[in-house]
């Protein structure tokens, strides 16, 4: 059976490995260059769209507008830049010619052009040393210009030094724009005469009044002559509507230059005037063929490297895959005795170790269900005892009234004593009113300790409530002769008020039955940071400190017996603990030198 899994893993082993590596091969051939690409285009998507916010917080910013672009190139390896409606670089102020044109006949005499000179020659033709390569492009220098009329506006074609010069080799011209006029668009009309109709020619001269060529870090702007060229080829097809420049278009298109593939992104937007303009992007495509050529050559490497894995992988499986399992099924074994002392060791991260783990975690979880089952079932005994006590306290109770009321009963019946027949219905009545008393007492606590009760929390004085408890409580005071003193601060605190009388009640109740007739009984209020504390202490008589935390029990009253001679029916410090515990409020009871202090804390009202 060993032998069996061992041979099967050996063989799924090898099977996988070799159907990963035949899939990695498949997908490196077939399918990268298409990821490539798709991923390529749809980072440069995003980042077109990053780079939109970017570039319209910073539109009136020549130098943030060159680092956008600089880092765009940086980061994503693509040139990128901005035309206005009519295809023109934005921001071209370093590197124009104005020209001062010369009165004549035509519509543009005497006007004033400003010529971008990328669109016409090379930011290389001019030097530091020697600015004017072309000898004739100086300020104050005559110059012939030659174009045609697009939308009212003049697209210049060539200009020379003079009219006879437009036709010469050293004459400057967008050559994007003459070959798209001569290759493309002129084959589209009958004759050059409709052609001339739609887009008039001008031939004007002019005088150079100002040439500004770019400087420092500038001038790397104008460097790229392949993506200049795109742009002007761009600037062409707009101008004579061969790019579908209404709507809010996006475009993406192919083209192949020196054997290198390239995407052209043209975003279509409105720039910080609300005016049209495009965001324009070139990247190239050359990366992936390199990689994948690469790729190529380095997987005879990746094959052998494969197969020698997998025969060192199927070994360590036919091995050591044995041994785990034996020792999970022997302590599974030892987990269906229920002895959860054994524990797998977790030496791996494959599905053996994660088998291991989980075992542990099921021996763990039954081991503690087993506990937990065990100390509820120890819960349920006491919980029981508790009952049976309760069940013995009430009974016990409860028995001493009836007893009194069935020997009242049986004296009266056999008319014994005539004359006391009064005293033994009073008597009778009194034990009627404490069992009533009890019975109250007992569901209000059980109210309490339910969980269902809600109380409503509100702001009073604490000085004022204290005050109308003792008034309450004037005659059981004045009965045994004490003396109560009080020392109350006016301040209002947050809680139920009803309950908190409640407490007090119980609490100078309680100090009142076991204070000796003619002791005093104290009661003070203490402001502290966030709460009040209030005292009642009563003089002459100690609580024994093992019965302090008892006191709080149900029907406790400090001998064995729970004799009922001081009378109450043993349950007011218990509802008081759950009215208390309930105002979440610390709450206690001391013995002090000369007797016992009962205290709490209430919340001040911020």
């Amino acid at each position: 059976m060993k032998k069996g899994i061992v041979r099967k893993l050996f063989l799924l082993t090898t099977g996988l490995c070799v159907l990963i590596l035949a899939v990695i091969f498949v997908g490196q051939t077939v399918f990268f260059k298409q990821f490539y690409v798709h991923q390529k285009v749809k980072d440069v998507q995003a980042a077109l769209m990053s780079y939109e916010r970017d570039y319209l917080n910073d539109a009136t910013n020549t130098q943030e507008i060159a680092i956008l672009e600089q880092n765009f190139y940086q980061k994503y390896n693509t040139w990128i830049t901005t035309l206005d409606a009519r295809g023109n670089l934005i921001n071209t102020d370093d590197f124009f010619m104005e020209i001062k044109l010369n009165a004549s006949d035509d519509t543009l005499s005497n006007k004033t052009l400003k010529v971008p000179l990328y669109s016409v020659i090379n930011v290389e033709d001019f030097s530091s040393n020697n600015p004017f390569l072309i000898p004739w492009i100086e300020e104050g220098g005559t110059i012939a210009i030659e174009g045609i009329i697009m939308n009212n506006q003049p697209v210049i074609l060539r200009m020379g030094r003079a009219v006879s010069n437009l036709r010469e080799e050293n004459q400057l011209e967008n050559r994007q724009m003459v070959n798209k006029e001569y290759e493309v668009v002129v084959k589209r009309f009958a004759n050059p005469t409709q052609y001339h109709e739609k887009y008039p020619g001008f031939l004007v001269e002019g005088t150079i009044t100002k040439v500004q060529l770019p400087e420092g870090a500038g001038v790397s702007r104008y460097t790229n002559h392949l993506f200049l060229e795109r742009i002007k080829a761009f600037q062409a097809d707009l101008l004579y509507g061969d790019y579908d420049s209404s709507g809010n278009v996006n475009q993406i298109v192919d083209f192949e230059e020196n054997h290198v593939n390239y995407k052209i992104f043209v975003n279509r937007m409105n720039d910080h005037h609300g005016n049209p303009a495009y965001l324009f992007a070139v990247t190239s495509l050359q990366p992936v063929n390199e990689a994948a050529g690469m790729i190529e050559k380095y997987y005879v490497y990746i094959i052998i490297g494969t197969l020698l894995l997998v025969l060192f992988a199927s070994f360590f499986y036919s091995r050591w895959i044995a041994r785990p399992l034996l020792r999970i099924n022997r302590t599974t074994q030892q987990m269906a005795s229920l002895n959860f002392s054994e524990k797998l060791p977790v030496t791996t991260k494959d599905e053996i170790g994660d088998l291991s783990r989980n075992i542990n975690a099921l021996s763990d979880r039954l081991h503690a269900h087993i506990l937990r089952l065990e100390q509820d079932i120890e819960k349920e005994k006491q919980l029981e005892h508790t009952r049976k006590e309760f069940i013995a306290g009430v009974s016990h109770e409860l028995k001493t009234p009836l007893s009194v009321m069935q020997s009242c009963l049986s004296i009266l019946q056999d008319e014994v004593a005539p004359h006391k027949r009064d005293h033994y219905f009073k008597a009778m009545e009194d034990e009627v009113k404490r069992m009533d008393l009890l019975i109250a007492d007992m569901l209000e606590l059980a109210k309490y300790e339910s969980g269902t009760y809600q109380m409503k929390i509100d702001s009073f004085p604490i000085d004022t409530l204290i005050e109308r408890v003792c008034e309450k409580l004037a005659a059981g005071i004045a009965s045994k002769q004490l003396h109560l003193n009080t020392a109350l601060i006016s301040v209002e605190v947050v809680a139920n008020e009803l309950r908190i009388e409640q407490v007090l009640v119980n609490f100078l109740t309680n100090a009142i039955r076991y204070t000796p007739e003619q002791e005093s009984i104290f009661i003070t209020t203490t402001e502290e940071r966030d709460t009040v504390k209030i005292c009642i202490e009563n003089k002459g008589a100690h609580i024994p400190d093992e019965q302090l935390e008892k006191i709080w029990d149900r029907f406790y009253r400090g001998e064995p017996s729970r004799h009922r001679s001081s009378g109450g029916t043993g349950l007011g410090l218990a509802i008081s603990k759950k009215i208390l515990e309930m105002h979440d409020v610390p709450y206690g009871v001391t013995n002090t030198a000369e007797g016992v202090m009962f205290y709490f804390h209430l919340k001040k009202k911020a």
